[in-house]
């Protein structure tokens, strides 16, 4: 999971058409169940560290990506 720290996006949007699991949405279009997330990525954008250069996705990624029940697993 990555998150957008909201007080340093300029709401460009660029980032949107970059997810390659479609999980990144302009503010406008969040759709309402996925809304819950919103609080926790500000919160979290500011304890995380920033990722500050492009890194090969982990070996993994895919399985994670069709996993759709994964909130129990996250660790703050």
């Amino acid at each position: 999971m990555l998150v957008i720290d909201p007080d340093e996006c300029i709401d460009c949007t660029l980032c949107v058409a970059e997810c390659p699991v479609e999980a990144i949405f302009a503010e406008d279009d969040v759709p309402d169940d996925q809304r819950k997330w919103t609080p926790l990525n500000a919160e979290l954008a500011k304890v995380w560290k920033p990722i500050i250069e492009k890194k090969a996705a982990p070996p993994d990624a895919d399985e994670w990506a069709k996993t759709k029940a994964k909130a129990h697993l996250l660790e703050k």
